[in-house]
């Protein structure tokens, strides 16, 4: 194992400790309850590395095309062409950020033994100046989230510590629940899914597994969106919200019930706060998206953050909905995205109809989206009828978290 390389610290209240020079006014002081000397923690093996989705800009919905000129013509949504130019969509992309991922443990003080993960961004002779903004930003925003220990989140990662290197890398040290994302899970499941078809002779035990699968998909949604509720309770917004920002203890579907999901990656959250309304480097992007779509006032600008993370929060259920129940290969996440916003312009159940028109012309057994669709199906189509609430085109109509959170299909009460 090898020790924490030497540092200079963001903040250090340990005996020995140097301070870096004072921070601006206008940064909240970070909690003397976090860990800042890196000698309390021991670094282990390289985990990996990943880039942060954020979504980049918020340009007009193109037509990306019907599949058949049947269904083309067929598919008159209602929109004029007014209000199909007002039609906007989130353009989701990697940042140049990189990140790497390193497993490790606490070795002094009361949390000794306590298993870790670290988050390390790039340092200041990479030349990374967003990432020193991006690591701030998550730091802040955790030790904010954690600043009253009676009102913790278990559905958002908790932050041990952080202090900086000599070659000004930002190390984040977070408690070590779980190393999966809920991407990871639904690309296992998918790849299960190719192999064990052939193998399904058994109808029973085929639909004894699908109902393990809606039902830890359905957790680890409603785990997640318990997350989201919890940051907009307290002003805050996610902005980088999808499957790579859900880390799972578990991908085991028959371990549902202990299932654990968690928000992480809050390196672009933005405050929404009235007196922070428009404020952060890292939120400028929102808020001219916000000013395109009318919203000039703090209250609405508010509301636009907020039904910002709601669309972010609708695409990841279509995307649970649909991957971890379709085979490898048959659909993924950008795919499925342009086929919501481009092709069906974010009418929902016009795309029901033509999953349902598509299973028509195939044998069921054979039709690779058919459980999809019968998983959103449950409760006479509460999925479809709250991905169209979350993924509604005029951010004023969608629903706020509370209410997502707290909608039949997400309780999971349908099965």
């Amino acid at each position: 194992m090898l020790k924490a390389l030497p540092a200079r610290f963001l903040v250090s209240p340990e005996p020995g400790g140097r301070r870096r020079s004072p921070r601006p006014r206008s940064l909240r002081p970070i909690s003397a309850a976090l860990m800042t000397n890196p000698a309390y923690f021991e670094v282990g093996r390289l985990l990996g590395s990943y880039g942060f989705m954020n979504i980049t800009s918020y340009s007009s919905s193109q037509s990306g095309g019907f599949p058949n000129d049947a269904v083309n013509q067929d598919l008159s949504l209602g929109y004029s062409p007014e209000e199909i130019e007002r039609l906007r969509v989130q353009d989701v992309g990697e940042g140049q950020v990189k990140i790497r991922l390193y497993e490790g443990r606490v070795v002094q003080g009361p949390l000794k033994g306590t298993q870790t993960v670290f988050k390390v961004y790039p340092g200041a002779i990479a030349g990374a100046s967003e990432a020193n903004l991006m690591a701030l930003n998550e730091l802040r925003t955790h030790a904010f989230l954690q600043s009253d220990a009676r009102d913790i989140c278990e559905n958002i990662q908790f932050l041990l510590g952080a202090f900086e290197t000599a070659t000004g890398e930002q190390w984040l040290a977070f408690r070590d629940d779980g190393r999966y994302s809920a991407a990871d899970y639904a690309k296992i499941t998918s790849e299960r899914q190719l192999k064990e078809r052939p193998n399904f002779w058994n109808p029973y035990d085929r639909a004894y597994k699908l109902e393990l699968r809606k039902y830890f998909v359905l957790r680890l949604l409603n785990g997640a969106m318990c997350g989201l509720v919890h940051m907009h309770n307290h002003d805050r917004l996610h902005q980088s919200l999808g499957p790579s920002s859900v880390v799972l203890n578990t991908v085991a579907e028959k371990n549902g019930y202990y299932l654990l999901p968690q928000l992480r990656d809050l390196a672009f959250s933005v405050d929404i706060g009235y007196s922070s309304m428009g404020v952060g480097a890292l939120s400028d992007g929102l808020w001219r998206r916000a000013s395109a779509a009318g919203a000039s006032t703090p209250l609405e600008k508010r509301a636009f953050g907020v039904a910002d993370d709601i669309y972010g929060a609708g695409l990841l259920i279509a995307y649970m909905a649909f991957i971890p129940f379709c085979e490898a290969g048959i659909m993924d996440g950008i795919s499925l995205q342009r086929l919501l916003e481009n092709t069906f312009r974010l009418d929902i159940y016009a795309a029901r109809e033509y999953e349902s028109l598509e299973q028509n012309m195939y044998c069921l057994e054979d039709d690779k989206l058919s459980e999809a669709v019968n998983f959103l199906d449950l409760g006479d189509g509460a999925g479809w009828e709250l991905l169209q609430a979350m993924l509604n085109p005029d951010y004023r109509k969608r629903p706020i978290a509370e209410a997502v959170l707290n909608h039949r299909f997400i309780t999971g009460a349908l099965l």
